[in-house]
């Protein structure tokens, strides 16, 4: 589980890396949730044969995601929910993710660093943590847009997770006895099949990055 990451702001890297020029819109580098936030996703117009639609873009919407589905009426409802971090194991069958899910609503969150807390000292100590070649993390996660009465577009996304029990890092961190979790940072040779594959060819994808690939420092 996350509810603390730096985004990326460095342009040059979000171009190689992830392959979009970064927004005119600015964010917080420090983000929370209900922030809003970038994600890379591949455009809905993708597959029209239009040559002017790039393959991937850059968007800034609400970390934590509302779905489609959601009836004008219960919108403020539902934006006060904790939906930042969705299982990857139930996401499909979920009310609030499963529409996302469904229609192949993938992206990439560039971030340069996630935060989680160390309970192993019986307190929790806020711990960064990003890859050991200091190049930024490529988080898998959902996207939705929500339409209100007036035909306003609110974009939004979240964060999927794993179980982390075994993990050798992120089995570290969060309350003792709890389920330990973590975000599925991708390989970034996956980051294409994350966005374009058919949703039952992207289970293996959903795995652990290797513990010996991040680093964690405490923070002070």
């Amino acid at each position: 589980m996350c509810s603390h990451y730096q985004t990326l702001k460095d342009a040059e890297l979000l171009l190689q890396k992830f392959g979009v020029r970064a927004p005119l819109v600015s964010t917080k580098y420090d983000m929370w949730p209900r922030y809003e936030g970038l994600f890379v996703r591949r455009p809905a117009e993708w597959d029209s044969g239009d040559e002017a639609v790039p393959e991937r873009e850059a968007v800034i919407g609400r970390w934590g995601l509302i779905s489609a589905a959601t009836r004008p009426g219960a919108v403020d409802k539902a934006a006060k929910l904790s939906t930042f971090n969705a299982r990857s194991e139930t996401a499909a069958k979920s009310y609030t993710f499963g529409n996302a899910w469904r229609r192949a609503q993938r992206c990439i969150i560039p971030a340069q660093a996630i935060f989680e807390p160390d309970w192993r000292s019986g307190a929790a100590v806020p711990t960064r943590i990003s890859r050991a070649d200091g190049m930024p993390l490529g988080i898998a996660g959902l996207w939705d847009r929500w339409r209100d009465a007036a035909g306003h577009i609110y974009e939004s996304y979240t964060m999927l997770t794993i179980n982390a029990d075994d993990d050798p890092l992120f089995s570290r961190y969060h309350r003792p006895n709890e389920e330990k979790r973590m975000v599925v940072i991708l390989s970034e040779g996956s980051y294409q099949d994350w966005l374009i594959a058919p949703p039952e060819d992207t289970r293996d994808l959903l795995g652990a990055y290797p513990a010996l690939k991040l680093i964690a420092d405490a923070v002070k």
